[in-house]
């Protein structure tokens, strides 16, 4: 293993090649806030945790790279533990590559981890789990500070009947009624395995205690802005606008007329992706 360049930890490393061997694969594990950004996606328009991850990994490779990442979060979404493939030549240690692309990246997105894995692994294709969680506050203010992490509901929710409904959603279903409208998804039914909502008592802001609700969903795949559509059809649920068990009825032909609003998207975080 090459010795470390002395800028590396600036970000400024020159580019060593492996040389006759193939093309390593890097599996990143990244964090970001994604207040700010169009997105996981790269696109005509606006800054992407994909495109600046492969404008920074390009200066150690000396040319262009795809990040391939485990799931396209939406603008204003964060991520816990992103989970991201990419394939290089470039030689360097894992340590320097990573104090590498924190120094080149904005302060909301860190890479938290970086490990070398089989050429034939892929961030989508080869995970078996993602785990979700949305955050809702239901006190009469929200704190300045964490409005970019919260949906404020300022109303006092029937959490018994949410954590009913959002049982139903256990097994394998069919979700077309929590899809986002003209997607061009063909298959809709997916499989979700855990689904829990609770009330937590955390500080707040100025000391005191708020109450802190958190959906967390746990499944082999998601639909577009799914776990939001479910979020906004729990509320519901909470709000006495609609009965737990319509949520049955939804998964058993419902349309996306039917279920709630979907849920604004500073709340939701992907938390985790699990592979074998």
């Amino acid at each position: 293993m090459p010795d470390v360049p002395e800028g590396a930890a600036r970000g400024e490393a020159r580019v060593t090649r492996l040389s006759g061997t193939p093309r390593r694969t890097l599996k990143l594990t990244i964090s970001y806030d994604g207040t700010r950004f169009v997105g996981w996606q790269r696109q005509a328009a606006g800054v992407s945790i994909q495109g600046l991850l492969e404008d920074a990994l390009a200066h150690f490779e000396g040319a262009p790279v795809s990040v391939h990442g485990a799931g396209r979060t939406d603008a204003g979404v964060h991520a816990l533990a992103q989970v991201a493939t990419v394939q290089m030549t470039c030689a360097h240690p894992h340590e320097a590559i990573a104090r590498g692309l924190n120094a080149r990246l904005p302060a909301d997105v860190r890479v938290i981890d970086i490990q070398d894995v089989a050429a034939d692994f892929h961030a989508r294709f080869s995970a078996r789990s993602k785990t979700y969680r949305y955050q809702l506050r239901t006190s009469p203010i929200v704190s300045p500070f964490e409005r970019a992490y919260v949906w404020h509901v300022p109303v006092a929710l029937d959490i018994d009947a949410m954590q009913v409904a959002s049982q139903a959603l256990v097994g394998t279903h069919d979700f077309a009624a929590f899809q986002s409208a003209g997607s061009d998804v063909t298959g809709t039914v997916r499989t979700i395995t855990r689904s829990v909502i609770a009330e937590r008592a955390v500080s707040g802001w100025q000391d005191s205690v708020m109450p802190l609700l958190a959906y967390e969903v746990c499944g082999t795949g998601f639909l577009r802005h799914m776990v939001r559509a479910i979020v906004g059809t729990l509320v519901e649920v909470g709000r006495g606008q609609r009965q737990a068990a319509s949520i049955a009825a939804l998964l058993a032909g419902g349309s996306r007329s039917q279920a709630g609003a979907t849920a604004p998207p500073q709340g939701l975080f992907l938390v985790r992706v699990v592979y074998d």
